[in-house]
């Protein structure tokens, strides 16, 4: 089992020993405490929830129990850039799959998957209620509508360069 000092990154041992002091006091916030682990890892490492079930004195069954019945949890690392592609009826009728084929393709990944350099991951939903702009995908926070090869292409190639210029700043 892992303890707090088995944690040899600095910056991550504060970070859970700052979550660890925050819900000392009040473990029946667990959707917040879930919330804030997935914040800083970007999903849900087993053994960091192992950690704070022990150190919060939360049984380990009732962290899963929640962290599984909501869809905002994940336990699989996701990437810097999160693409949701809808699946909805006028997504699909306005030929969705064949740009989600596409992204997959120019990725290497499929839905819930992350590409090998972390940089990007692949959700797919039912429906993102932007059926006036079909086919549509967000990527992190911003919608891209009326979708087409090109544009995910030139989507792809803008993160892809930015990433690139961060990378070079380092």
């Amino acid at each position: 089992m892992i303890k707090i000092a088995d944690i040899t990154n600095i910056e991550e041992r504060k970070a859970i020993e700052n979550i660890i002091r925050n819900y000392r006091e009040d473990s029946g916030t667990v959707i917040s405490l879930l919330q804030d682990i997935q914040g800083h890892y970007n999903y849900l490492p087993a053994y960091i929830l192992q950690l704070l079930s022990r150190e919060l004195k939360i049984p380990l069954s009732k962290i899963y129990s929640v962290a599984t019945f909501y869809a905002q949890f994940s336990f699989n690392e996701k990437g810097k850039h999160i693409i949701t592609v809808c699946d909805g009826t006028a997504c699909h009728v306005k030929g969705g799959p064949l740009l989600y084929d596409y992204l997959i393709n120019q990725l290497g990944i499929h839905g819930g998957e992350t590409t090998p350099d972390k940089i990007f991951s692949i959700e797919i939903v039912r429906c993102l209620g932007c059926c006036a702009i079909s086919p549509v995908m967000i990527v992190d926070d911003e919608l891209y509508g009326n979708l087409n090869m090109q544009k995910i292409s030139k989507i792809l190639s803008k993160i892809r360069k930015e990433e690139m210029i961060q990378e070079g700043s380092k």
